[in-house]
């Protein structure tokens, strides 16, 4: 990526494409690039499905609009209207689903999902830079079963997300985010009062958090904040929790609202802006390694950390200590052609 900092400022959701197609190889080479910037503990499996061709997107688009045809608003709705929705979903140039495996363990359910959540804002990221915008779709109301369906969901996966892609001509106007000195806390020595405590200053964490912020969250909601834990009476507890307890680290926490949709989409957005401050690290001096540790599922163990009730830990920034190598998901992307009736690997 050539300019981390300006793609993740600039880039915007586009929900207006011009009619310029395409191109296969672009969306798997944008692919394949993305799943190599994304690196954490762990391999999980994800996989996508390219609807390819105008009799595919047809398919889709009326796999995404049965639940709305069937529901009682939508049996008043004139049928002009609802093939105006259809049109309007066709009429997109690519569509991209996102789908993640699943697992007996909520670990290892979670390290799938925010694997394909990082990777998909590396598109975002990635495309942005091409000129390619993009919509990443979850809305209840279309993505029901019909559409689970249509596109071969397995058993033993889970649904991630599907990314409208597309060249534009307009690009929205910036919203405005809270600082990220605003949703922060430390445990520990602040170390703008002793400057030498630890080689990672609180500053410069804050100054890429604040960079790392603009990720996609629907309605704005910004549902994060962060825990910097440091020295003395943290390091007491990091090793009750099983952390070396010389390297500062960061938790970054995720708020949870009642509706699981919200809660899903929100979890997204916090692993976006994970990704965003991962890909930011990479010009700075210190090191850093992503985890998502098994005692993050321990409500006491969280509790002595200051996580609130209906919040929770997506993942432990560790900063500093020594360069460890952390997976890299370089191999080919699990990548399927979808036409009308067959599903082509490619």
């Amino acid at each position: 990526m050539k300019n981390v900092s300006q793609a993740i400022r600039e880039r915007r959701t586009i929900r207006k494409f011009s009619a310029r197609p395409v191109e296969l190889e672009g969306i798997v080479s944008l692919l394949n690039e993305a799943a190599s910037l994304y690196e954490a503990e762990g391999t999980p499996y994800w996989r996508c499905l390219y609807f390819a061709t105008p009799e595919a997107r047809e398919e889709l688009a009326d796999s995404m609009i049965a639940k709305m045809k069937e529901s009682h608003l939508g049996k008043l709705l004139p049928a002009k209207i609802t093939e105006l929705l259809k049109k309007k979903v066709t009429d997109i140039p690519a569509h991209v689903v996102f789908i993640a495996e699943s697992a007996d363990k909520q670990r290892q359910r979670d390290e799938n999902y925010a694997a394909v959540c990082s990777i998909m804002q590396n598109i975002q990221l990635l495309g942005w830079e091409q000129g390619l915008g993009m919509l990443w779709y979850t809305d209840p109301m279309f993505c029901s079963e019909s559409l689970f369906t249509a596109i071969g969901l397995r058993e033993g996966e889970r649904f991630a997300g599907m990314m409208e892609i597309g060249y534009f001509e307009k690009t929205p106007k910036a919203r405005k985010r809270t600082p990220a000195e605003e949703r922060w806390s430390i445990i520990g020595e602040d170390d703008r009062l002793h400057p030498d405590l630890n080689p990672v200053s609180s500053q410069s964490i804050l100054k890429l958090l604040n960079e790392a912020v603009w990720a996609p969250n629907d309605g704005m909601r910004e549902p994060w904040r962060f825990i910097y834990v440091t020295g003395g009476q943290a390091a007491r507890k990091l090793r009750a929790s099983g952390e070396e307890a010389s390297i500062p680290f960061l938790m970054v926490v995720a708020t949870e609202e009642s509706d699981l949709h919200r809660q899903e989409e929100d979890y997204a957005a916090v692993c976006c802006l994970i990704q965003n401050f991962q890909l930011l690290a990479k010009s700075e001096p210190w090191n850093l390694r992503r985890l998502i540790p098994e005692w993050i599922y321990d409500a006491d163990q969280c509790r002595s950390f200051g996580i609130r009730p209906r919040e929770r830990i997506v993942a432990v920034l560790e900063l500093g200590g020594e360069k460890r190598v952390s997976n890299s998901l370089s191999a080919p992307v699990v990548f399927e052609q979808f036409s009308r009736g067959s599903g082509l690997r490619q």
